[in-house]
């Protein structure tokens, strides 16, 4: 087992895909320990991965995305919030959080809006008089409220992992998300204040009501899946194949820049990102199956309960172990192979698995930003071209911000459970 963790690291070193990584380290684990009839079952392995109605939504989230970014609705949105909180100092810095959050409602991943947000906002802050290392890591940061506020890939994969409902998981996230929107304006706040952050022009009641105007149908998608899914007319898998439909009528008749010309580049964009994601699920799966096998799972259980039968003290442990593995592992990747491993803990300390979603998922998109293998820092470094290194330094105080918020959802398990449970959930 020794070799195969070293062969684990050494791949990871090497710059290998996660996903190819997961799988070459299972199969010399195979080989190794001569269990080779083992491989005979691996494609089934892989096969029954993917064999999840709840999976669908992925895809269907995907070309949601896509269909939104050509058909306007991106830009319009980023429009309006720039109408509405432009004019204060910082204004465009809380214009890049406040869209991360509109974006969010309707996006669900972290990586794909941090890209799509740093071709946006990057250039226009720095034309304003923003350093380009601290537009870079805000937008960064502030888009990993994505896969919080619903919908969200990263919770449609937990409940699929765990049983647990999505729509309470989707319903878990809107206070939390909201919670991190607000701690990332009050650091703008601060640092607006102590940088003299500059300002943009004010725009009058009648510009920012004709954005309105302009921005209301790109706002039925959120809308339109949260009450469905709260009113029970379709769960949230369906409420991506509702919220596809809406984002394509409103980008070709609504505000008509959708042609049917893209479409073919559309669909080809979704089905490039649904192969990555769920070659990863399959892989990962593989790779969980191995770690199940040796019986890990119950010594870390064995070695958790040794330590504290506190729940409190567990959920400290996980956070840190969560956060330490988010450095190394691809967030998707990691959640794959752990929600097997630690639910059978979740259920012996009695924490509610909706509540632990949401730390899980939260824990590990800080991932993102946390050097070495943050995949946001290089997506966001690459895209923006600014220097690595001055990245991760630009986004250390938004990773400290990130992390105490995560530790205060932790511990007040109300900002996570009061909406589903209102909602009979």
């Amino acid at each position: 087992m020794f070799l195969v963790v070293l062969a684990f690291f050494l791949f990871l070193i090497m710059g290998i895909p996660i996903s190819l990584v997961l799988g070459m380290t299972t199969i010399m684990y195979f080989l190794v320990t001569g269990n080779t009839m083992l491989l005979e079952s691996a494609p089934q392995r892989l096969y029954s991965a993917m064999e999840n109605f709840g999976l669908l939504a992925i895809p269907l989230f995907m070309l949601t995305g896509e269909l939104m970014n050509s058909g306007g609705i991106t830009s319009r949105l980023v429009h309006f919030v720039k109408k509405l909180v432009g004019h204060v100092q910082g204004g465009l810095a809380y214009v890049t959080v406040l869209a991360n959050m509109f974006l969010a409602s309707i996006l669900g991943s972290a990586n794909a809006q941090a890209a799509m947000m740093s071709k946006v906002m990057v250039p226009e802050m720095e034309k304003e008089g923003y350093s380009r290392e601290f537009s870079a890591a805000l937008t960064l940061a502030s888009s990993i409220v994505a896969p919080i506020i619903p919908p969200s890939m990263i919770f449609i994969i937990y409940g699929t992992l765990s049983g647990t409902s999505i729509g309470a998981l989707f319903m878990a996230g809107i206070i939390p998300g909201i919670m991190y929107g607000a701690g990332f304006v009050a650091l703008i706040a601060y640092l607006g204040y102590k940088h003299n952050f500059p300002r943009s022009e004010k725009a009058s009641l009648d510009q920012i009501w004709k954005s309105f105007i302009k921005v209301l149908p790109a706002l039925l998608v959120p809308v339109i899946i949260t009450v469905g899914i709260l009113s029970g007319a379709f769960t949230a898998t369906e409420s991506a194949a509702v919220a596809s439909v809406i984002a394509f009528i409103v980008g070709m008749f609504f505000y008509k820049e959708l042609e049917w010309k893209t479409i073919p580049a559309i669909l080809i964009n979704t089905v490039i990102g649904t192969a990555t994601v769920t070659f990863l699920i399959a892989m990962a799966n593989l790779f969980g199956w191995m770690i199940a096998f040796e019986q890990i799972p119950q010594s870390i259980a064995n070695w958790m309960l040794s330590i504290s039968d506190n729940p409190f003290v567990f959920l400290l442990l996980v956070n840190i172990f969560l956060l330490l593995i988010g450095t190394i592992l691809d967030g998707i990747a990691a959640l794959i192979i752990l929600v097997p491993v630690l639910m059978p803990l979740v259920t012996s300390f009695q924490i509610d698995p909706i509540h632990f979603g949401v730390i899980i998922c939260i824990n590990l998109t800080i991932g993102l930003l946390t050097p070495p293998v943050g995949t946001g820092l290089f997506i966001v470094s690459s895209i923006a071209e600014v220097k690595f290194e001055r990245l991760v330094k630009s986004v250390m105080p938004m990773l400290l911000l990130g992390i105490v918020m995560l530790f205060i959802i932790t511990y007040w398990e109300q900002t996570t459970l009061l909406i589903p449970r209102l909602l009979g959930f």
